[in-house]
């Protein structure tokens, strides 16, 4: 079971996009990774499985960048004293980034038919790019390593879930060698293939896009959303709590920069420069 205060370090590696001009920068630098970069978002849920497997945290902290995703995180990192930034969800930046990047090979590893296959005809239509491989979801890892070494993409799109599609990402970028940016990008093939309806807009700018997404599948996020919100309140509490009794112990938090990451979530030289 993880420390408290090693998911708080966690959190605290997010980077937090405060105005268009950075998520504009973030996306030029995405562009011009040398090595396998992987991206990912936290959000309520992806916090509450953190809290409870050092496998997943582990994975999480593999992330060469870390964005905030949600109304949950919004409101609880003032509560540890940190800026909440942007939302940035993956739903809407993911298809930004594939619209703005210039044209690449993006590979496409989860779901299932035919969903993968209508995503890829709605993204040829809106970006510029070539989407070679297209694979389902349930392969053990090795294969998806087979796959993007014989076919080098520059974009590897990940959609399986939380936290298996960032145990993945961190697997491929271990295994290859080449310069690929490694996405994170949960149901965000559902959503661009049409099996999934977003929120109308008034209900995702009020915070209740989540709402909307349980009236969809009641039956696979009732867990997620109804009972995780008990978890994320006592995972919250644990964090207020870990953040206090350092505070304590050290007279005054650490800057962020000057933090010791466990050995699962230590930063790499493209963390630090992304």
């Amino acid at each position: 079971m993880p420390n408290p205060r090693e998911v708080l370090e966690l959190i605290e590696r997010m980077r937090c996009i405060s105005s268009d001009g950075e998520r504009r920068a973030l996306i030029e630098r995405l562009g011009a990774v040398d090595r396998p970069t992987v991206l990912s978002f936290l959000n309520a849920h992806g916090l509450n499985v953190c809290m409870t497997s050092d496998a997943a945290l582990a994975a999480f902290g593999a992330s060469d960048v870390l964005l905030r995703d949600g109304i949950g995180l919004q409101a609880v990192l003032p509560v540890l004293g940190m800026p909440s930034g942007l939302n940035m969800n993956g739903t809407d930046f993911i298809p930004l980034l594939l619209k703005t990047l210039g044209p690449r090979k993006v590979a496409i590893y989860g779901t299932a038919t035919p969903w993968l296959d209508r995503a890829r005809a709605a993204l040829e239509t809106e970006t510029p790019h070539r989407y070679a491989d297209l694979q389902h979801g349930f392969h053990p890892v090795e294969h998806y390593i087979a796959q993007a070494r014989a076919n080098r993409p520059d974009v590897i799109l990940l959609a399986m879930g939380m936290p298996k599609q960032e145990q993945v990402a961190a697997e491929l970028k271990r295994a290859l060698d080449h310069p690929v940016l490694i996405v994170n990008g949960g149901a965000i093939v559902d959503f661009l293939a049409g099996r999934f309806k977003r929120a109308p807009e008034a209900v995702q700018r009020s915070g209740l896009e989540w709402a909307f997404r349980l009236a969809q599948e009641p039956r696979r996020l009732f867990r997620r959303y109804c009972i995780g919100a008990f978890g994320f309140a006592w995972s919250t509490y644990r964090l207020r709590r870990a953040a206090s009794l350092r505070t304590r112990g050290t007279g005054a938090a650490a800057p962020a920069s000057t933090r010791i990451s466990p050995s699962p979530i230590r930063r790499s030289p493209i963390q630090k420069e992304l």
